[in-house]
């Protein structure tokens, strides 16, 4: 039984190094959240079992949750990189397949057509808007900023404020809002199913997306000119890489210890 107990802990030790080491690799990796492992106790019981003689069996994993809070902070200057100050994902659709995840990872780009991407292509999901820049609808949909203006003027540049309102700004020196960035709260955001890419799914533990307006009630203020950096702490990190190791080795060592003394008691003779 011995075996199989500390055989239990070396599969769970291995488990942590995997997690911590995918935190460790994503040191860098722009509104990255890291993750951490709980365990449980197994035990042998039974309706017949006497509780003062029931032996543990090892453990198991109970789970890997995700830790969402708030990463800190990097200026870049770049007026189409956007961080959310406080709660709330930026929604991206699928332009083929047309399903939506949510990210923290506020770097965009504007592609020739106008539309406002992720590095993957992605669109993101924005309210459309009125020449005040107030929200007409509460349906998010794909940002579209005009190339040209009405008079014929090319597109200068595209602004963000802490509104999340994108405006765009033409060369004869009119502008006009496009839209206002949309974001989305879970009520169990740990239900979420990571993706990749920095990139997670509803599911029915998280539940549906509730979208609102940046600044407004729980959701966080947009921040134009910046990226919110990894939330991954290395030093910590390297502290629970080191107990994580001494972890395995000692399960290796109870497996170590139980094969002598199996072997010893082979090798008895009468």
């Amino acid at each position: 039984m011995s075996f199989f107990t500390s055989l239990s802990g070396l599969k769970n030790a291995q488990t942590d190094l995997q997690v911590i080491s995918h935190n460790i690799a994503n040191a860098e990796t722009v509104g990255f959240k890291k993750s951490s492992v709980q365990f449980a106790d197994l035990v042998a019981t039974g309706s017949a079992t006497d509780p003062r003689r029931s032996p543990g069996i090892g453990a198991t994993v109970a789970g890997i949750t995700q830790d969402f809070v708030l990463g800190p902070l990097e200026q870049t200057g770049r007026a189409l990189d956007l961080a959310i100050d406080g709660d709330g994902f930026f929604a991206l659709s699928n332009p083929i397949s047309g399903q939506v995840s949510y990210t923290r990872n506020g770097n965009f780009r504007l592609t020739a057509a106008g539309e406002l991407e992720d590095s993957w292509g992605n669109r993101l999901q924005a309210y459309p808007v009125d020449a005040a820049g107030d929200p007409t609808s509460t349906t998010p949909a794909d940002v579209d900023v005009p190339i040209t203006n009405g008079a014929g003027s090319t597109l200068a540049n595209v602004t963000i404020d802490v509104r999340g309102t994108i405006t765009a700004a033409y060369a004869d020196g009119t502008t006009a809002p496009i839209g206002q960035v949309a974001l989305a709260a879970f009520s169990a955001p740990n239900g979420l199913r990571a993706a990749g890419q920095t990139k997670w799914q509803a599911t029915g533990d998280s539940g549906a997306a509730v979208f609102g307006n940046p600044g407004i009630g729980t959701y966080g203020k947009m921040i134009s000119g910046a990226l919110e950096r990894s939330n991954v702490d290395l030093a910590e990190e390297m502290i629970s890489l080191l107990t994580a190791q001494r972890n395995f080795q000692a399960n290796a060592k109870a497996i170590d210890t139980a094969t002598q003394i199996s072997q010893t008691v082979l090798n008895l003779r009468s």
